[in-house]
C-alpha cells in the first residue's frame, strides 16, 4: 500500500528531498483513495504545504511538535510501556517481525518509531495492515486527538490511519480527557523533567559533576534531536 508509505514519509523528519516527492505523493493518494472526500483534499493540501514550506521552518516546527514532551511521541511503546522493562521485550518482538519480513533496520533506529512501523506495514497484505493498525488504534486515536487540540495539521494523518484500519474505536471521553491534560511541551514542563532526571541520576551516581553533564546532554539530545529514524526517500522505494 503505497499511500501508507506516503503517510510514513510525511511523519518523518522533514528533509530537503521531500519537495521532490510532492507530485508522487499526491498521485499515490489520489490513485489508491485510502480516504475520500474532504479528508483526501485536506491530506493533499497538507502535502502541498509541507513540501513548499522552507525546510528549516518545517524542521523547527516538527521538532517543537514531536520532540518536546512525550504526549505526542512517535515512539509507540512509550505510550504503552513508558520506560519499563516490558518496552525492551516489545522492541525485540517487533524487530523479529521486521526481520521475518526481510527488512533491515539501521543500527540507530528504534523499531517502534511510527514512520518505520508504517513503512513495514506498507509491505504487508491489506488484511494484515488492518490487524496491525487496529492493535494500536487507541494510541493513534490519542495522539491524533492531542494533535487536533494543538491545531496541528499532522492530526489528519492519524485520522487517515484509523480509516485505513477500518477501526471502530470510539471513546467519547477522549477529547475531554485530552483537554484536561497538563501540556508536557512547555518550557516549564521540560525544565521540570530535566531537574527530576538530574536529581535521580545524581542520587545514584558517585560523581555529581559528571552526572549533571551526562543527564542534561542526553535529555537535550532527546528533546531537540534533528535526525530521527531513517525512512528511505519515497522516490526510490515506492
Amino acid at each position: 500500500m503505497k499511500s501508507l508509505k506516503v503517510i510514513a514519509y510525511l511523519l518523518d523528519y522533514p528533509s530537503p528531498e521531500m519537495r521532490d516527492s510532492r507530485v508522487e505523493m499526491v498521485a499515490y493518494l489520489r490513485q489508491e483513495r485510502i480516504v475520500s472526500g474532504e479528508l483526501l483534499e485536506q491530506l493533499i493540501a497538507f502535502v502541498d504545504e509541507l513540501c513548499t514550506m522552507d525546510v528549516l521552518e518545517a524542521q523547527e516546527a516538527y521538532v517543537s511538535l514531536f520532540d518536546r514532551g512525550r504526549s505526542v511521541s512517535l515512539l509507540l511503546f512509550e505510550h504503552v510501556h513508558g520506560e519499563s522493562r516490558d518496552r525492551g521485550q516489545a522492541m525485540v518482538n517487533l524487530m523479529a517481525e521486521y526481520e521475518k519480513a526481510g527488512l533491515e533496520i539501521d543500527a540507530r533506529e528504534l523499531p517502534d518509531y511510527l514512520p518505520l512501523f508504517l513503512e513495514f506495514l506498507s509491505t504487508r497484505p491489506t488484511n494484515n495492515i488492518r490487524q496491525w493498525l487496529c492493535s494500536i488504534e487507541h494510541i493513534l486515536a490519542l495522539i491524533g486527538e492531542r494533535l487536533k487540540q494543538r491545531e496541528s495539521a499532522y492530526a489528519l494523518l492519524f485520522e487517515a490511519l484509523l480509516i485505513i484500519a477500518g477501526s471502530e474505536f470510539e471513546d467519547t471521553s477522549i477529547a475531554e480527557r485530552v483537554s484536561s491534560e497538563v501540556r508536557d511541551d512547555t518550557p516549564e514542563a521540560l525544565d521540570k523533567v530535566w531537574e527530576e532526571e538530574m536529581v535521580q541520576f545524581i542520587g545514584n551516581s558517585t560523581s555529581s559533576s559528571c552526572g549533571e553533564s551526562g543527564v542534561i546532554q542526553q535529555r537535550r539530545a532527546e528533546l531537540g534531536r534533528v535526525q530521527t529514524l531513517h525512512v528511505q526517500n519515497l522516490q526510490t522505494t515506492v
